[in-house]
């Protein structure tokens, strides 16, 4: 059922953590247009399934279409399915390499297992955008491609510092943004979301739509959530991200790493708690009235809940309090399974011991730990990256802040 809640509210509501509306008024205007009808408006977001994790960079955007289905208007999520075939090049300096339809499909249904902790699945509707562009024929294409120019393509940034520059562009990556574009046509869809990296494909669709003779889309931007670096957008790759799915004790040591200065934006993008109450903490931290540890700490119970629950929001919040607090190692942890094979009279070097652990992805990685003194075997601190270390079975080894492992041999 469409909201009657009064159109400033919805404004308001929908207003929430966007970097910008396109055009703002038409949005207003179509609300209004569907209050009064009782029909729903159709809400884009495109996903290319080409990684299998979300994180709460991707969830700014998800969480936005639950608002719009919370007002009553129907989510139309489009799986990319075809489109990853080809690689979105937003942002590359390079060609994204090309996925298999096998890959593809898995990412997919990752995806769709995710997302679904913030969208509500049952007023969700899943299209895949290859039921409709993989049977376009060559004439349909032509007929597609000769509404758009050139020179509209090559004003997109990345392609116009690759040429700039002299590195190629393939007339594949220039189809992206149209097949993109198309979708928004063949669904008619009133509203596109998506991050402020899809500013070109999103206003294409808006052209494209009224050259096709439709009612052209709004486009709504989401910021780019800053990663736990404080420095670069949150991803998995730079491994500065929290995952949607990870567990609440992880997500609560990842949220209190988060630097002071991000956590008013953390608090409006990956949160409920009301704007006034938002600003409100802005300026208790400003003033110095509220402790950032404190704040941070509801940040963190903040998320949980959302992903989780209230419960396991507090019981994480205990144990991290015991271990960082207290410095006690935590009640649960993953086991580290050490072969007999692997050691060498008993011994094993301890870059190995933290590589095999998983707690670096390289050698060099667990040298530069080591050397920065953030490892540790039962509370003593390992200084010497090339020491092979007596192993026990039931050894607790500490690396950085937040990981622990007990070794079983």
């Amino acid at each position: 059922m469409i909201s009657q809640l009064p159109i400033d509210e919805q404004m308001e509501t929908l207003k929430r953590g966007t970097f910008d509306i396109i055009p703002e008024a038409e949005l207003r205007a179509k609300l209004e247009k569907s209050r009064k009808s009782g029909k729903p408006m159709k809400i884009k977001l495109g996903l290319d399934p080409t990684a299998p994790d979300i994180h709460l960079g991707h969830a700014v955007v998800l969480r936005k279409m639950r608002q719009f289905q919370d007002l009553g208007h129907e989510v139309i999520i489009i799986m990319g399915d075809f489109t990853a075939s080809i690689g979105d090049p937003s942002g590359r300096a390079i060609t994204r390499p090309l996925l298999t339809p096998e890959e593809i499909a898995a990412n997919a249904q990752t995806y769709y297992d995710q997302y679904c902790k913030i969208l509500d699945p049952d007023k969700t509707q899943v299209r895949y955008n290859s039921e409709w562009l993989r049977t376009l024929n060559f004439a349909d294409i032509i007929r597609i491609t000769a509404k758009v120019t050139v020179a509209r393509i090559i004003e997109r940034d990345d392609f116009a510092s690759r040429l700039s520059e002299g590195r190629p562009i393939g007339v594949h990556e220039m189809m992206y943004p149209i097949c993109q574009a198309y979708d928004s046509v063949v669904l008619e869809d009133d509203v596109e979301v998506g991050a402020t990296d899809q500013t070109f494909n999103i206003l294409l669709g808006r052209d494209l739509q009224r050259e096709f003779g439709q009612e052209p889309q709004i486009a709504m931007f989401m910021p780019i959530l800053v990663g736990l670096d404080g420095v670069q957008k949150m991803s998995k790759s730079l491994k500065n991200y929290i995952g949607v799915s990870e567990p609440p004790n992880e997500m609560f040591g990842k949220v209190m790493s988060v630097s002071d200065e991000m956590m008013p934006q953390y608090f409006e993008l990956a949160t409920n708690v009301p704007m006034a109450e938002v600003r409100e903490i802005q300026a208790g931290l400003k003033s110095g009235k509220l402790h950032p540890m404190d704040v941070k700490k509801r940040l963190a119970r903040e998320i949980i809940t959302i992903y989780h629950n209230a419960d396991a929001a507090s019981e994480a919040q205990a144990e991290f309090e015991k271990v960082f607090s207290a410095r006690e190692i935590p009640t649960d942890m993953p086991e580290i399974p050490i072969s007999a094979s692997d050691l060498k009279d008993g011994k094993l070097w301890i870059v190995r011991l933290i590589v095999s652990a998983g707690f670096a992805a390289s050698n060099g990685e667990a040298r530069r730990l080591v050397e920065q003194g953030a490892v540790t075997l039962d509370g003593e601190r390992i200084a010497d990256s090339g020491a092979d270390i007596p192993i026990k079975d039931g050894q607790v080894l500490h690396v950085g802040k937040l990981k622990f492992g007990r070794i079983r041999l």
